[in-house]
């Protein structure tokens, strides 16, 4: 509806009579249109009046003719708006116009784009070109932040001790507490580069990475389930999280990560794009299209609004159903960016790397080997025997599968499945042999019936590719019940026949689905059955092979032996295969993209072609027909050209935020209406230009922040400082925070001496193994050295916090989590107090101090206190803490030390 702002024309003087000069449409008619855009805009505005665009709006003005519109007409007669009329100076503003020609303005694309008290215009600030802001000051940050204090009647506070400095500094930009050893050697250092030098030595670290890896993965919404109901694990996720922190270790220029994340599939980097499906996917597919159709829509709907969220600092996902009701984003632009990702899905793809030729060809003889085993051991295996006591058949595996039988005549086959490991059985390829010298294929060109066939993904499950001849899980049949499943071959003619071969996934990349109880009947009328095969005589997978009793000496040894080569072979290719797999999504031609009316993806409308926000940075123009690898790349440029106003913005805002606990802008993700304003507007401009000058350089970044003045401020309060500022918006000091839950885990390993630094590669799990279909996470309670390492590289679930630091604010990864809570809860303190981990440290910690120091009390209390605080304990401190070594033992005292603020907390 129209909203009335009567109180803004008049500040501005804006106030008119019918008869004074025609307004000038910017800075007077603009307002009063774009007040009335929650009601008329879009193809969906009431009365299907749009006031967004030039062409619809004057449907209802006609230039110069002042009765003919019907826009006049409605406003005069006070029917728009119905509840708040327009003010006598808001119609004669709005007459005057009409009848001197109704002149549209000077926006580029004839939109309005005019900021309000109600919602930003294309004229918002964060929209507008960075201000190239110069300064002769070696670290200007000192000078803006300054004159912030001086306008607010506020003073700097002094320089930190050199204590405070190093702790705050190695827990920024590593995460982990500095050593009594480091902290001495700075303390006297009195040389003028000592802090620099520090400074440098912690940017070179490889733990440097891990921690601002860590900050990233948060904003991404990375986990390592795929959420939803089942949540199970993604086991190869954990490539993208490496890359990540590789990325931060050698300084990647900013606008080089953001293309690799978006296209590095046409680069060469090919784990960089597992930030594209890092989020939740529902894997449970359904027979109703109506929510298959919504659960695709979901998955880009997750792409486009973190895409745009973590890159942009927009929330461009609000435009789905509607133009965005606070910001300058029509629904059209939310479409064309989904365009942009139309061939996106979720998924593994093959890790390529500059030995994929040699590992080409390694797995080449490896599988070269296994058929042979195969076919040595298939020889010596007796005919298959459905009423067998004790297994003396090789176990079903999903790549290939033998059964042999009495040869027999048949006219019709069926294969019926009882069983598998997870979920409705599938079958990429079954083949019936003749008997004889000369075997044949006679599945090819059978008729083949089911009991039912998989709802979803029609285009690689169809019951026509179980005989078709060609391999792998892209060509399947999957039965339409969980667990069970038949498939009735019938050949063109009864034929002798003595074999089966039958297979999962021939070409090994999939497992579940696996028949694990199954029958091979025959049959030469459709009606009577006999079973000649079943897995009755077959081992358990995983299980050790029985040598069949039937076999000679010689035989017997050759079995033994080729038998275990084959479980050696077959080990080598999984590791082989599943090395070079990660989760990083699969890219396909992308499919049509609509419009959607409300949002519902069974309301399609027009036809939308790939782009991207209209009116923002460089004008960008993809071709309609363009491939999936053009669409992403040509994003990620646009994204990049350092035309565009909000990427550099964005990104040294996050930088600050970490430093400084709050962002220049106080919502990292959100720069538009309804997020903060910058506290300090030419700070985060001059940010945002030295930034894109040096490369992109996030490590030119954190020296910028560091050495200033400003950063290395005391955290001690003030009275004048409080009663102007208590939140220190201003930065009069430096304000204390408490460790996040990954930093406070990691220093309680590193200070009880069991940190292991070990880098990269498959995670370790806080939680109970199991297989269930729907994965059951059960928190352990013995912890060991494979629990030791950083709590970045925890397998960490989706939706599953750990036990002890979850309630530390830590994200569950439902969603992106930008910026991080920091509560104070009850749980926080019991679980530092009592759970098992920090038992069990707490008596690692001990037990590292009696090694470290020697075993007088005294001496064992001062070597805790360096360790956990990096100082001496006071005289009354020392008092007490003897004491309670002396009454209650040296574990206790290390057990409160970590559960001290002055441990949680920097200053």
């Amino acid at each position: 509806m129209f909203r009335f702002l009567l109180a803004t024309f008049l500040s501005l003087g804006l106030a008119i009579s019918a008869t004074a000069v025609p307004p000038d449409f910017d800075r007077t008619i603009a307002p009063i249109l774009t007040a009335c855009l929650d009601c008329h805009t879009g193809s969906e505005s009431k009365g299907k009046l749009d006031l967004s665009r030039k062409k619809s709006a004057f449907a209802a003005i006609e230039p110069g003719k002042l009765e003919a519109s019907l826009l006049w007409s409605r406003v005069n007669a006070d029917e728009m708006p119905p509840k708040k009329p327009l003010s006598a100076a808001d119609k004669a503003a709005l007459k005057a116009w009409i009848e001197a020609g109704a002149s549209w303005g000077t926006d580029p694309i004839d939109s309005l784009g005019y900021s309000t008290a109600a919602r930003a215009g294309r004229d918002w600030w964060s929209l507008q070109p960075v201000k190239k802001a110069s300064s002769t000051e070696a670290n200007s940050i000192d000078r803006f932040i300054q004159a912030k204090l001086k306008a607010e009647g506020l003073k700097a506070s002094p320089e930190a001790d050199r204590r405070t400095l190093i702790r705050r500094l190695k827990f920024d930009l590593l995460g982990l507490p500095a050593t009594p050893e480091e902290v001495q050697a700075f303390v006297s250092d009195t040389s003028v580069d000592a802090y620099s030098k520090l400074l440098e030595k912690y940017l070179a670290s490889p733990q440097y990475g891990e921690r601002w890896a860590r900050h990233w993965l948060d904003a991404v919404r990375f986990a390592e389930s795929s959420g939803f109901e089942t949540n199970i694990v993604r086991p190869n996720a954990w490539p993208y999280r490496d890359w990540v922190i590789q990325s931060f270790n050698e300084d990647k220029p900013y606008d080089r990560f953001v293309f690799e994340q978006l296209a590095g599939d046409t680069v060469g980097v090919d784990a960089a794009t597992g930030f594209l499906v890092a989020g939740a996917w529902d894997a449970v597919k359904s027979p109703d299209v109506v929510l298959t159709s919504n659960q695709r829509a979901d998955e880009l709907h997750d792409i486009v609004s973190t895409v745009s969220s973590t890159f942009l600092g927009l929330t461009v996902g609000c435009a789905r159903c509607h133009t965005h009701k606070f910001d300058p984003i029509p629904q059209l632009d939310y479409y064309r960016i989904k365009a942009v990702f139309a061939g996106v899905q979720h998924g593994e793809r093959e890790l390529r790397s500059g030995d994929d030729k040699s590992r080409a060809q390694k797995l080449e003889l490896v599988r070269r080997n296994i058929a042979n085993l195969e076919k040595q051991l298939e020889e010596l295996e007796p005919l298959s025997d459905p009423a067998a006591k004790i297994p003396t058949r090789l176990p079903v595996n999903s790549l290939r599968n033998l059964d042999r039988f009495t040869a027999l005549k048949a006219k019709f086959v069926r294969f019926e499945i009882f069983t598998t490991t997870g979920a409705e059985p599938c079958l990429d390829e079954l083949e019936i042999f003749t008997a004889g010298a000369k075997p044949k294929n006679v599945a090819r060109g059978a008729k083949a019936t089911s009991s039912g066939d998989y709802p979803g993904s029609p285009d690689i499950h169809r019951l026509e590719f179980v005989n078709d001849g060609k391999y792998g899980n892209g060509r399947s049949w999957i039965s339409n019940s969980a667990g069970r499943g038949w498939v009735i071959l019938e050949l063109a003619e009864a034929v002798e026949i003595d074999r089966a071969v039958w297979s999962r996934d021939r070409e090994e990349k999939y497992r579940d689905r696996l028949a694990t109880n199954y029958n091979l009947d025959v049959s030469l009328d459709g009606k009577t059955w006999k079973t000649v095969a079943s897995s009755k005589d077959r081992a358990a997978v995983g299980a050790k092979l029985e040598t069949p009793a039937s076999l000679a000496p010689a035989e017997r040894e050759n079995w033994q032996k080729w038998s275990k080569q084959l479980t050696e072979a077959r080990t080598e290719l999984t590791e082989l295969q599943r090395s070079n797999i990660a989760y990083v999504g699969r890219f396909t031609a992308p499919e049509m993209t609509h419009r959607l009316h409300r949002g519902d993806p069974m309301e399609k409308r027009e036809l939308i072609a790939p782009g991207t926000l209209t009116g923002i940075g460089s004008k960008l123009v993809i071709p309609t027909d363009a491939n999936d690898a053009t669409r992403r790349v040509s994003l990620a440029k646009w994204i990049v050209d350092p035309a565009n106003p909000l990427t550099a913005r964005v990104m040294v805002n996050r930088v600050w935020q970490h430093h400084f606990s709050a962002g220049l802008v106080a919502t990292p993700s959100d720069f538009g209406f309804n997020g903060g304003r910058p506290s300090h507007p030419e700070l985060l401009d001059w940010l945002a230009s030295e930034f894109v000058a040096n490369k992109w350089s996030i490590k030119h970044l954190h020296r910028l922040i560091v050495l200033s003045k400003t950063y290395r401020q005391a955290s001690a309060a003030t009275a004048d400082g409080l009663a102007k500022d208590a939140s220190n918006r201003w930065l009069w000091r430096s304000t204390p925070r408490r460790l996040e839950a990954e930093a406070i885990r990691d220093s309680i390993l590193a200070i009880s001496g069991n940190l292991d630094l070990t880098t990269g590669g498959p995670g370790f799990d806080l939680f109970e193994p199991n297989t269930n279909y729907v994965k059951v996470y059960t928190p352990k309670k013995t912890f060991g050295p494979a629990e030791f390492r950083r709590m970045i590289y925890q397998q960490k679930p989706r939706m599953q916090l750990d036990d002890t630091f979850g309630v530390f604010d830590c994200p569950d990864a439902g969603q992106a989590a930008p910026k991080r809570n920091s509560s104070t809860t009850p749980l926080q303190a019991l679980n530092l107090l009592n759970s098992p981990f920090l038992l069990q440290q707490a008596g690692f910690f001990a037990v590292r101090v009696e090694k470290e120091a020697d075993k007088t009390s005294q001496a064992r209390v001062h070597r805790a206190f360096q360790l956990a605080f990096q100082r001496e304990p006071t005289e009354k401190e020392a008092a007490a803490a003897i004491n309670l070594v002396t009454s209650q033992g040296l574990a206790a005292l290390c057990r409160a030390l970590l559960n001290a603020n002055e441990f949680l907390y920097v200053d």
